[in-house]
């Protein structure tokens, strides 16, 4: 079907899709491979104030607070992949901390974009990609501009973290997992996507720039190192190990496109194609 409304999908659902429906969260398909299925929420176009004011309680120095526009909207997965999908795609699973329905972490950079070319490779017409860091802080926020997406109110409750606030800090709060859970396990945001604080880092596309600068932008990526930036990928969101500034919907970091930890996972994306990289001014 298609649509002509500019905040919908161009098309819905798409010729991948195994289910699809619509809820109070909006628009949803997912598609099947071995059994397992993984389904992708509708994100609209729109803009945002990305990064964090100066106000904000645990705020590092690289969280420039700016104006964004995207222009298009996008396909994100509600959930991280799970070790089933990344299990039935790629035969193995690297994960230090089993369970399929898990977050599949260990995974590099690179080993993320072997899992989406095998993947494109077995379903020619999903076109999955990461998210642009951009894109992934628009998504988590799901229209807030809160430190997390449920508010101010940080509990062991809300977000799988080390439970502890510190800047540095060796504690661990009395009910923190120290581990990884299953994906779904906490509420999600108002989009529908469960688990953007917290749980694992995801991986973005673009490479670290170590200032985003104050300036509006329009559809800003960055996926090859430039005169300002490095090798480094961006992840984003927190993870387990992590205390609660680490957890904030503004917090960026980043790794070597070759480093696996069982901090890290990823988030597939889908859409938001044609356009040149690097973003450009606002007009």
């Amino acid at each position: 079907m298609k649509h002509r409304n500019l905040l919908s999908p161009p098309v819905f659902p798409c010729p991948w899709a195994s289910e699809w429906g619509e809820d109070g969260y909006g628009l949803w398909q997912a598609f099947t491979y071995r059994n397992v299925s993984h389904a992708f929420r509708w994100i609209p176009p729109g803009s945002f104030m990305m990064g964090s004011p100066d106000t904000e309680s645990g705020r590092w120095d690289d969280e420039d607070l700016h104006s964004v526009m995207l222009s298009q909207g996008f396909w994100l997965a509600e959930t991280t992949v799970t070790q089933a999908l990344w299990q039935a795609v790629m035969g193995d699973n690297p994960s230090r901390f089993k369970g399929d329905n898990r977050p599949v972490e260990q995974v590099s950079w690179d080993y993320a974009q072997a899992f989406i070319g095998q993947l494109r490779q077995l379903h020619p017409d999903l076109t999955v990609r990461l998210p642009w860091e951009a894109e992934w802080e628009y998504a988590c926020r799901a229209g807030t501009q809160t430190s997390f997406n449920f508010g101010e109110d940080l509990t062991l409750a809300k977000v799988n973290y080390r439970g502890t606030s510190e800047t540095e800090s060796d504690q661990w709060g009395d009910a923190a997992k120290r581990e990884t859970t299953e994906v779904k396990t906490y509420h999600c945001n108002r989009w529908g996507l469960f688990e953007m604080h917290g749980n694992v880092w995801e991986w973005c596309e673009d490479v670290q720039r170590e200032s985003l600068g104050t300036q509006a932008v329009c559809d800003p990526w960055q996926p090859q190192p430039t005169p300002d930036t490095d090798a480094l990928r961006v992840v984003r969101g927190g993870c387990w190990y992590n205390n609660g500034r680490n957890v904030r919907s503004a917090v960026r970091n980043r790794n070597g496109p070759e480093l696996r930890f069982s901090s890290i996972g990823l988030r597939l994306a889908l859409g938001h194609t044609g356009l040149q990289p690097g973003g450009g001014t606002a007009e």
